[in-house]
């Protein structure tokens, strides 16, 4: 049986008989029974108080926030017991009207039938001066709600632990169950509203769960991923049109960030690091000390292209090098031909003098 009556003093009004639910009654408040040891404290029709406050989250409830209309209700501790009617709704009359509401969180000083509004649930029925105003208020069953149900994994959850729990459920949920390799495994609710597994962990995903309301209606949802803190809108609703059993979509992949876009990389190597290879090479014939003569401008044209004042080490460097081994090479050839001491120019001539004559040529040895 469920206890469906209750006046402000307590007084049974009525009483309904619903298959596969014991009820204890203690002070206005029934304790619905889904199972063998499971019992969930229920909301039953009540006359009392309502104030108000500011509802800015989803409260107590977990919820991933409040209501889109804001139109929701925090309880008295003794009706929100273990989160046990979180996600359902109350019909709430006052002074000048009613109001539908979702129960989000509780009020740990408000007593027994003692309601506490969010502001804009509270302007419906009267003036927000009032302050404080008479209600009477009745759980709702089977409301309408405009989304199928969701799962939602708790954040740190994981193979070995995990807390989970159902969103847009309409009525309050009396078990939450895993299935497992033997049968269905109870879950144990927690205050914060979420459904717990460790002792062993639920182990790796995914996973099948049924969820059973205050009034017997099952649903049995498939694919549900450990993925924490991610909703997953699934198909299953516990009641009305579309009514029955679901999966959860696969969850959205986690976002990364783009790879970064490095600039290309330029390698600068300085004189003081750059090692140096010396080249010696080495001659039969006498070192000349003279140094090859260069026209005005070639010595500016090697040194220009290379951009240094004398700091680095470019091409101009290497080129300039290369041109004084070749005039080098070229030198020695025209001193074996010539005889030492002779100064050469390009061409194999002294610059500014008449051509020397085949009968004023030294034989070399090859002669």
């Amino acid at each position: 049986m469920r206890a469906l009556g209750f006046g402000a003093a307590g007084a049974v009004g009525s009483v309904a008989v619903v298959v596969g639910l014991g009820v204890v009654m203690d002070a206005g408040v029934a304790s619905a029974t889904a199972g063998p040891g499971e019992s969930v404290a229920e909301v039953v029709p009540g006359s009392g108080v309502a104030t108000h406050y500011d509802s800015v989250d989803g409260g107590n409830c977990s919820l991933v926030g409040p209501p889109d209309d804001h139109l929701d209700v925090a309880l008295s501790h003794v009706e929100y017991a273990t989160a046990d009617s979180c996600g359902g709704y109350l019909d709430v009359v006052g002074p000048q009207g009613s109001v539908r509401v979702l129960i989000t969180n509780q009020c740990p000083e408000c007593p027994l039938h003692h309601l506490d509004l969010s502001k804009t649930a509270f302007a419906r029925i009267a003036p927000l001066e009032d302050g404080r105003v008479p209600v009477s208020y009745t759980l709702v069953r089977d409301p309408p709600v405009a989304q199928p149900i969701a799962v939602r994994v708790k954040t740190g959850s994981s193979r070995w632990w995990m807390q989970v729990q159902a969103i847009d459920h309409g009525n309050p949920i009396a078990a939450f169950e895993l299935q497992t390799g033997t049968g269905w495994r109870s879950l144990v609710h927690t205050e914060d509203n979420f459904w717990m597994a460790e002792n062993p962990g639920p182990g790796d995903g995914p996973y099948t769960v049924r969820i059973t309301d205050i009034y017997g209606q099952s649903v049995t949802i498939d694919d549900v991923a450990m993925a924490p803190d991610q909703v997953q809108r699934t198909s299953a609703r516990l009641y009305g049109p579309g009514s029955g059993s679901g999966s959860a979509p696969p969850p959205a992949p986690t976002p990364t960030a783009p790879p970064a876009t490095e600039p290309p990389t330029t390698t600068t190597v300085s004189a003081a690091a750059a090692p140096t290879t010396s080249t010696t090479v080495a001659s039969t014939q006498p070192a000349t000390s003279a140094e090859p003569q260069r026209e005005p401008g070639e010595q500016e044209a090697a040194v220009a292209p290379g951009g240094s004042d004398g700091g680095g080490v470019g091409t101009s460097t290497m080129l300039l090098a290369a041109g004084t081994f070749t005039l080098a090479a070229g030198a020695a050839y025209v001193l074996r031909r010539r005889g030492p001491g002779t100064p050469a120019a390009a061409g194999g001539e002294p610059r500014g003098q008449p051509p020397i004559s085949a009968a004023q040529r030294a034989p070399s040895p090859a002669e």
